[in-house]
């Protein structure tokens, strides 16, 4: 039985709202360059028709991370997830006024693939055998690694090893939070639905620390560098591959989507996509191999 402490604490509305990076991933150009797609070429009946066909996407993806899904000014999320999901969408010949963006929180992607609220989810989505249970995925189109960030000044924990009776700070069902219970049963594990909400705690006194992973927190910390700051300099201590979540069993629109991205990394558009958002503070990294499965 674990021994870990797990506290369910709530805020406000007012008090979540700790983030803004302006523009900071304003769009690229990827998800504008629409292909000219015949719905008729796709199979009859496949995902890719049904979507090509109705010029319409809806996509999953987070609305309060930094560099990968951020609501904008306008309502409209920015980020590296949301260009990658824009890239989706014009290999169906679907402009991104025909993409429907739907928040999703780390405990509600596999839900709304399932029930078809969403067509894809891309949103930080680590791929793991317990989520390709009821979800597939493609990808992976980039990897994280889990990171620990306390506010400035702070020296006290200095890596996962010295968590031991304090608060650290994650999302509910989230695999960085998986990681905390399973392997540092000693740290009192502090979880919310958004990670906006543990800057808060963070902040407020409430938690020490908050843990996922580190391009995650690297924005978090560029857009408030006055109080945050990544511990022993944002090293990881897992890999997190993200990919993207569609319904199970769809072989043919999960090869597609996965084509899309081979086509993404070999031309060129996927790089000048990271380099729109998250490149503004991380570097460009190699793109992983693709896994077929």
């Amino acid at each position: 039985m674990s021994l870990t402490r797990r506290l369910f604490l709530t805020t406000t509305a007012g008090s979540a709202a700790v983030l803004t990076l302006a523009a900071c991933g304003g769009s690229s150009d990827s998800g504008d360059e629409v292909a000219d797609v015949d719905p008729s070429s796709f199979e009859k009946g496949s995902t890719m028709a049904k979507l090509a066909d109705a010029g319409k996407i809806t996509i999953g993806t987070k609305f309060d991370q930094p560099l990968f899904g951020q609501a904008g000014p306008d309502g409209d999320p920015v980020g590296f997830d949301v260009e990658i999901g824009k890239m989706v969408a014009a290999a169906l010949g679907i402009k991104p006024d025909g993409i429907e963006w739907t928040e999703t929180v780390t405990a509600n992607r596999e839900p709304f693939i399932e029930n078809g609220q969403v067509d894809i989810v891309v949103a930080t989505y680590t791929i793991n055998d317990e989520r390709k249970k009821v979800v597939d995925f493609a990808g992976p189109y980039y990897v994280a690694g889990q990171a620990l960030m306390v506010k400035k000044g702070d020296d006290a924990i200095g890596g996962p090893d010295d968590l031991k009776d304090t608060n650290v700070c994650s999302v509910e069902g989230s695999t960085p939070a998986q990681n905390i219970e399973d392997n540092y049963p000693d740290a009192k594990l502090v979880t919310f639905d958004t990670y906006s909400k543990c800057v808060t705690a963070l902040n407020n006194g409430q938690a020490d620390s908050v843990t996922t992973d580190n391009v995650i927190l690297a924005g978090f910390v560029k857009a408030d560098e006055d109080k945050l700051q990544m511990v022993d300099k944002g090293k990881t201590f897992t890999k997190e591959p993200y990919g993207i979540g569609l319904k199970k069993d769809d072989d043919d629109f999960r090869a597609f989507i996965n084509d899309t991205l081979q086509k993404a990394y070999d031309d060129g558009s996927w790089a000048k996509a990271w380099e729109s958002t998250a490149g503004q503070v991380l570097p460009t990294p190699e793109p992983p191999t693709i896994d077929k499965y």
